[in-house]
């Protein structure tokens, strides 16, 4: 449907309007606030406090970098919603034994509605991230297409497959066709203090990302799976766990099973308190089904169609036919893959445009 275009002119701000930028405190927020600058905007930056860690407003960092940009900071105070919306359904997930990716469920419920009703507030219509992503102009249905980053390494894609058409329609993604390196160079000559910043952790509101520890003090101990037995692919009991929430499909350290070769998680079962194990071949699976769907790229199909499928934000799509299967698709890997693992997203790709996607409920086979 779209081009790999980065976007013509009736997809970007006129040259006077404002621009409400999600600033992070990371290089590539910063970047993107900069570059809007030079364009010749009006650059208002906007930093969420989403954590129940956060104290609610930006901390000092935050706040000099945005003097360093010369541009005015609001702080926004999203905690409340990100705990009900983001945090308390991550908790849930996990506790039915199931791996959830909390950021596609911020993208379009905190960041991209809840942060843009804040900027709508200030009488600005744009917001604008740091994601390595890129929006295509609509082609003869009028829908707006999500590309892929141009650097495939940072591409972040797949945690946007959550967004709708009213979301891109007033969404600027000004990294969207720059390498990582490109972005560094832009920060270091420009002298912004986050040029030699690390990357961000795995999952922002776990500052040290141990989510076990972070699930049972969330939810409590005695309202998680206790206990249970670990088998093998055959029914054989090679050992007990303590808690299925403590493990994740393809995950191989912790399991303390005495064996000549490495065992793997290949599968979690809640109804049994069940963990299941065997060796890296037996995490290979070829089907499954994806609810809580949403398309971009394509209206909902109504039969079969051929797309590649990307499983986690690091695997490498593979090409897959989907079948419509009343409000679930069925996905059917040409080849099986490694470690589809329930909770996690599944996004359909046409190259490097995004026709949508939905969460992995149901491991077939």
């Amino acid at each position: 449907m779209a081009s790999a275009a980065t976007g013509p002119g009736h997809l970007r701000p006129e040259a006077y309007e404002s621009v409400a930028v999600a600033l992070s405190g990371g290089v590539d927020s910063a970047v993107a606030a900069l570059l809007l600058k030079g364009r010749g905007h009006r650059v208002v930056a906007l930093h969420m406090s989403v954590s129940p860690h956060d104290p609610g407003r930006p901390g000092e960092s935050v706040r000099t970098l945005a003097e360093r940009l010369g541009v005015p900071l609001h702080g926004v105070d999203l905690r409340r919603a990100f705990l009900e919306q983001v945090i308390r359904p991550f908790l849930e997930v996990y506790r039915r034994g199931m791996t959830p990716n909390p950021c596609v469920l911020c993208n379009p419920r905190i960041k991209f509605s809840l942060l843009r009703r804040h900027a709508l507030d200030l009488g600005i219509r744009w917001l604008a991230t740091g994601h390595y992503a890129r929006i295509a102009p609509p082609e003869g249905d009028g829908r707006l297409g999500l590309l892929r980053g141009r650097d495939r390494a940072k591409d972040q894609s797949y945690f946007l497959f959550g967004l709708t058409q009213e979301h891109l329609s007033h969404v600027i993604f000004p990294l969207g066709a720059l390498l990582k390196g490109e972005v560094k160079k832009i920060a270091e000559s420009a002298g912004l203090p986050v040029s030699s910043r690390s990357e961000s952790q795995e999952i922002c509101f776990i500052p040290d990302n141990d989510y076990r520890r972070f699930l049972e003090e969330q939810t409590g101990t005695n309202l998680l799976p206790s206990r249970g037995p670990v088998v093998d692919v055959e029914g054989r009991q090679v050992g007990e766990h303590d808690g299925i929430h403590r493990f994740t499909i393809g995950q191989r350290r912790g399991l303390a099973i005495p064996s000549s070769a490495p065992y793997y998680v290949v599968g979690l079962e809640p109804e049994t308190n069940t963990v299941r194990v065997g060796r890296r071949e037996d995490l290979r699976r070829r089907e499954f089904l994806v609810s809580d769907l949403n398309w971009i790229g394509i209206p909902a199909p109504g039969g079969p169609l051929e797309a590649l499928v990307q499983v986690r934000s690091r695997h490498q799509e593979a090409p897959a036919a989907l079948v419509p299967d009343t409000e679930q698709i069925l996905v059917r890997f040409q080849e099986p893959q490694t470690a589809v693992t329930p909770g996690q997203a599944a996004v359909f790709y046409r190259g490097d445009e995004v026709l949508g996607g939905g969460m992995i409920q149901q491991v077939l086979s």
